[in-house]
Order: structure tokens, then C-alpha cells, then sequence
């Protein structure tokens, strides 16, 4: 059930999705689309299928039925083009205890981003771990863990951000902070697919609820 219309000129679009796993089946003939400046939460119980859902969207899956378009362009045509204006966070955080916030950050924004030491500092400091940027992350609570990765959404230029339970271990003040992000970005011209049960009070949200009747 998706608790907004379609726009008829999406950034992203799904049509007739379908995913089946191990004889269950996720979900069938699943529709929706996302527009800039838009925010989707993807919720449903455990087991319904959102970070399968946000894996497919991300052309990481392939184990499915049914078209995915960015800019109305079959994703398959163009996914080179669409994972450079994709920022992807799953749930496993993708943080090296090893290094510090600094040298993880460092090495995430190589892959697509030119970004000095100083974009990072002031990233990891509007995060609030301006005086953590140096110790390994091992040393760090999960909660600041999970934002060093969440550092990566101030370091990317990317209209299009998919968030697997990024408010995970995020305490009061981190909440806040991220749905600051998330409504910045919306208002910049970007949009976001979110997987949480954290309640959004954000004004541009759509909620796409998974494991209801098709």
C-alpha cells in the first residue's frame, strides 16, 4: 500500500516487482514511484522484505521480477550512470574498527568523490564526533559508529539516498540530527528511501508499508 499518487514524471519508479525467497514470497506486483524533494519510508514487520526491497531498488539484487527506471530510463540501461548518483548505507555499517572515522571516511568517498580532509572534519564535527576523529572506531559506542557512517551523507553529492535502518543505536539527540539531514536534502531537491520503524515527522514523506495484500 503506498499512502501517496504517482507523479507522472518520477526520478525513480518501480513497476510489477516481484521477489520470492526461498518459496516465501516478499512481495508481488509492487508499484511506486519517487519524485525529488521526496522521502519514502519503507516499513513492515521483520521478515516483509524492506532491505530486499531497498537492495533491488539499488540494482544489488537481481533475484526478482518486474522494472526499475531512474529518470525514466530502464535502470538496467543506464546503471553505471545511476549508481553515481546513488548513496547506498545498509544496516552493516561498513565501518573498519581498525581505523579512525577520519581514515574510514577517507577511504568511502574515493570511490566517487574527490574529498579533502577538511570536508571530512567538518562532516564528522556537524555529526558531533569532532573529537573522536582520530581514535579507532573499535573505541567507539555503536551509536557513534553508526553516525561516522552517516558522515558519508554529508560528503556525497547524490540526489538519491537508500537507508537501511539508519537511526539504529542513534540516540535522542542523533534522531534529531538525522531528520535534519533527510529534510535538508528534500529541500535541496534530493530524495531518500528509508527503511525504519521510527515514527518520521518529517512534512515530504510517503510511507510505503510492506506485507499488506497486493
Amino acid at each position: 500500500m503506498i499512502e501517496n499518487p504517482q507523479h507522472s514524471s518520477p526520478l525513480f519508479e518501480v513497476r510489477e516487482l516481484s521477489c520470492e525467497r526461498e518459496g516465501h514470497v516478499l512481495f508481488r506486483k509492487l508499484g511506486f514511484s519517487l519524485d525529488r524533494g521526496e522521502i519514502l519510508q519503507v516499513r513492515g514487520s521483520n521478515g516483509a522484505g524492506k532491505t530486499s526491497l531497498l537492495r533491488i531498488v539499488c540494482g544489488l539484487d537481481g533475484s526478482h521480477q518486474g522494472e526499475l527506471r531512474w529518470q525514466g530510463v530502464p535502470l538496467a540501461s543506464c546503471i553505471d550512470d545511476f549508481h553515481s548518483e546513488l548513496l547506498y548505507i545498509g544496516h552493516r555499517l561498513g565501518v573498519n574498527q581498525a581505523l579512525t572515522p577520519l581514515e574510514n571516511l577517507r577511504w568511502s568517498c574515493r570511490l566517487h568523490d574527490r574529498v579533502g580532509d577538511g570536508e571530512i572534519r567538518d562532516a564528522l564535527a556537524e555529526l558531533g564526533l569532532a573529537s573522536h576523529e582520530n581514535l579507532p572506531c573499535r573505541s567507539l559506542s555503536a551509536g557513534q559508529q553508526q553516525r561516522v557512517s552517516l558522515a558519508r551523507l554529508l560528503l556525497r553529492d547524490a540526489p538519491l539516498w537508500a537507508l537501511d535502518e539508519p537511526f539504529a543505536s542513534l540516540d535522542a539527540a542523533g534522531i534529531a540530527l538525522l531528520e535534519k539531514l533527510l529534510l535538508r536534502h528534500s529541500r535541496s531537491g534530493g530524495a531518500a528511501m528509508v527503511t525504519t520503524h521510527h515514527v518520521l515527522g518529517i512534512p515530504c514523506l510517503r510511507v510505503l508499508t510492506l506485507g499488506l495484500p497486493q
